[in-house]
């Protein structure tokens, strides 16, 4: 039987926005689904990138696809799945502003299928995680259409 006895968590880590609140999420999660229920994490497609030029934010979502994973054997006994999606630089307004033309240009050009990812190439894999691929657990998807492998 999972326990679901995570930590109450300080500082530094409590800094970290994206961490605590997935960590905070998967832990209610654990504790409000019922059996064979499916819980779905969205990561970054950077975790799977050798650069440096996105340390802050790939790392702030590093320890999201360790607490997937964790809770995916924690969660498994109660027939649980657990994953995480890793969409690619995402064709979005929040994107645009935070990149320049340059890098907009590049990253446009850096997946084998061409383009950014969009919601709605995102969309039909989280519902199918939280559907018909109860099967798939404690895994990474990167779904950015060739960005980056792994």
């Amino acid at each position: 039987m999972p326990s679901i006895r995570w930590v109450r968590l300080k500082k530094p880590f409590a800094e970290t926005t994206d961490s605590k609140a997935a960590y905070f999420f998967i832990q209610e999660a654990g504790k409000q689904l019922n059996d064979h229920g499916k819980i779905c994490t969205v990561v970054t497609s950077l975790l799977a990138a050798y650069t440096g030029l996105y340390s802050t934010y790939g790392g702030m979502k590093a320890p999201v696809e360790h607490f997937t994973r964790a809770a995916s054997k924690e969660f498994g006994p109660r027939g649980i799945s657990v994953t995480a999606i890793g969409p690619g630089p995402m064709d979005t307004p929040f994107f645009y502003g935070q990149e320049t033309p340059e890098a907009v240009a590049y990253h446009k050009s850096a997946s084998a299928l061409g383009g950014l990812t969009r919601i709605e190439d995102i969309v039909p894999i989280i519902k199918m995680l939280v559907t018909d691929g109860w099967w798939i657990t404690g895994q990474t998807i990167f779904a950015n259409g060739g960005y980056t492998t792994r």
